[in-house]
């Protein structure tokens, strides 16, 4: 278990393929966090003192369950402040991430950090995830969007049976998981590296019952 911000920061440097380039990239997300979240409240203060464990970890994680090929396209379900899209599209330049968040000043910010960052790969989707154009993922992310149920009636329509999807569910991962019926799909939880009562809901869809 990671529990520190210098823990964090030593894991990520075990990362494949994590190398200065990327060390800035996310220096500079960190930067730019500290200085916006004095703007609009893109995450709680208390968490910015361990920003690298809460978020950029937190987030980062998420790769371990990935393989390295994929290259994208990867889309981030409400993305909000930027985690884990914008992390992971600092650790994987080369993929495709698409970040699909509709409230305004995040957009915003996102686009701001994106350019700031070098994330030529990256692109926001700035509307509801209702309107966004069907694609078909290598992978979905979502933190903290909405309930398992609701996410997969949601974005089914960018999923297919090789999609993988990883969702960070903190407390609530293994119940949603259980309370899961009108889904057909090879799911399971992973222990999250950041906190210990924390899960990842990760693997597959494969259709819907009925």
């Amino acid at each position: 278990m990671i529990t520190t911000n210098a823990e964090a920061r030593s894991w990520l440097e075990t990362l494949p393929g994590y190398d200065a380039e990327a060390a800035e990239r996310l220096e500079c997300l960190v930067a730019m966090l500290a200085e916006e979240n004095q703007r609009q409240n893109l995450v709680s203060a208390a968490s910015l003192e361990q920003v690298w464990l809460r978020h950029i970890v937190d987030s980062a994680q998420l790769l371990t369950h990935v393989p390295r090929e994929t290259h994208g396209p990867w889309y981030d379900l409400g993305t909000g402040a930027g985690f884990p899209g914008l992390v992971i599209a600092a650790l994987r330049p080369e993929c495709e991430v698409v970040m699909v968040e509709s409230r305004a000043r995040r957009i915003d910010w996102l686009e701001r950090a994106r350019i700031a960052m070098g994330l030529d790969r990256a692109r926001i989707a700035g509307q509801r995830l209702e309107l966004v154009e069907s694609q078909r993922a290598s992978v979905i992310s979502a933190r903290a969007f909405a309930p398992l149920e609701r996410l997969l009636e949601l974005s089914s329509r960018f999923s297919t049976g090789d999609t993988i999807w990883v969702l960070p569910k903190g407390r609530s991962a293994q119940q949603e998981l259980q309370d899961l019926r009108k889904w057909r799909h090879v799911f399971h939880v992973e222990q999250s590296l950041t906190d210990p009562q924390a899960g990842i809901i990760v693997g597959k869809l494969t259709d819907r019952k009925g």
